[in-house]
């Protein structure tokens, strides 16, 4: 397998990708959502991609408030600006995109402004298991308390910021063997 970072968007994407025009109404969408087991539809004018209807936007902007979904249209409801990214993105770069902008999918769309396919979360997730070890690592590691078992590491000195290979924990803090000696003349 290539580095991540030369891994293709057009490599990963999926495709085809579910559509609907904006004017339809969210009912439609909801349908059409179920249908086809997706949890997210372009939303098209002219054929052309001109936003996203995700499943949680239906949820929020519409359930939530009583809203007859038989009566409101797409376009009152569709996530816009449309993100996107292009078939020869990089993998990294897609990822990027969609932790900066809080969303879990893509459109792929090519130079000449095709809907060419949809890159997700899951999608980068399949492609690198090994990224989902990172993620439940990082997730581990902030639901538990950091706790260095060593009595005795190497590292900076909390004391007089110096290296260290002979660093140990007094009264909360790591110092080295000077800072240590030090502290044991004061007392």
């Amino acid at each position: 397998m290539p580095p991540l970072s030369e891994i293709l968007v057009k490599d990963v994407m999926s495709k085809p990708v579910k559509t609907i025009d904006l004017n339809k109404n969210v009912k439609s969408a909801a349908i059409l959502m179920s249908k086809t087991n997706v949890g997210s539809l372009v939303v098209t004018k002219n054929n052309k991609p001109i936003g996203m209807l995700t499943d949680t936007d239906i949820i929020k902007r519409v359930v939530a408030k009583g809203k007859v979904v038989s009566k409101v249209k797409v376009k009152d409801v569709m996530s816009r600006p449309l993100i996107f990214v292009r078939p020869n993105d990089t993998y990294l770069e897609a990822a990027r995109k969609l932790k900066k902008n809080n969303i879990k999918r893509l459109p792929v769309i090519s130079d000449k402004g095709k809907l060419v396919g949809l890159v997700s979360m899951t999608d980068i997730a399949i492609t690198a298991p090994e990224m989902l070890d990172l993620f439940e690592y990082r997730l581990k590691m902030r639901e538990e308390e950091p706790e260095i078992r060593e009595e005795i590491t190497s590292g900076i000195c909390d004391n007089c910021d110096s290296y260290s290979e002979d660093l140990r924990k007094v009264n909360d803090q790591w110092l080295c063997e000077s800072c240590r000696e030090d502290l044991s003349a004061e007392k």
